[in-house]
């Protein structure tokens, strides 16, 4: 049995929704079909990980971590004087 549905407005600029119109073109939905199929899909996936406690991250966002991990630190001036500090200096 289903439920009964509620509704969501959501306010996008010209591009995004042009973005969005083309790809439910795409797969032959309407809009709002399209819309309900992606972001319920993000969500479930979002709550997973959640629950799992695992961070999930696109490729794109893999490579910049990575990439942060990969070049040293680079300390402000306020830490450099912290760490003066801890060691006594």
């Amino acid at each position: 049995m289903n439920s009964p549905s509620t509704s969501l407005m959501v306010r996008l600029d010209a591009v995004s929704k042009d973005s969005v119109a083309r790809a439910a073109k795409l797969r032959h939905v309407s809009i709002s079909d399209y819309v309900r199929m992606v972001v319920v899909a993000q969500a479930q996936r979002e709550l997973s990980a959640a629950r799992q406690r695992v961070i999930a991250l696109t490729a794109d966002e893999q490579l910049a971590f990575w990439q942060a991990l990969d070049e040293p630190a680079r300390l402000t001036e306020a830490q450099h004087a912290l760490g003066a500090l801890m060691r006594g200096e």
